[in-house]
């Protein structure tokens, strides 16, 4: 029963450390915010130019991760470093709640997955 209890206060005091980091942010601010990212991505999310990775509906914290990734060089693009370069932890927050708040239009893999 004490073990059971400090695995239980140890996974409450990680979900509470972790929960800044996947906030979920301001989807109207993160809108505002993502407009450099409507010329590859589309303005819903949907780009219809398979290069470029479709973001609506995306899970939220997958968006915020990738941005961080690219920001910090573990993703190697360099047009997206150069976009997520000056954003803050809130820009990332918000443009991953604005994208993961649309719907997508992918009901298929079809084409859309290298080497179709």
């Amino acid at each position: 029963m004490k073990r059971a209890l400090t695995l239980l206060s140890f996974g409450m005091a990680l979900a509470l450390a972790s929960a800044p980091l996947l906030a979920a942010g301001n989807a109207a601010n993160g809108k505002a915010k993502a407009a450099a990212c409507f010329a590859c991505h589309g303005a819903d999310g949907n780009a219809v130019d398979p290069q470029y990775p479709r973001l609506a509906g995306q899970y939220n914290e997958y968006v915020q991760q990738a941005l961080h990734e690219y920001k910090d060089g573990r993703r190697n693009n360099p047009i997206m470093k150069g976009f997520t370069a000056t954003l803050s932890d809130q820009d990332i927050q918000d443009i991953a709640a604005y994208y993961s708040s649309l719907s997508t239009k992918l009901d298929t893999l079809q084409g859309h997955v290298q080497g179709d």
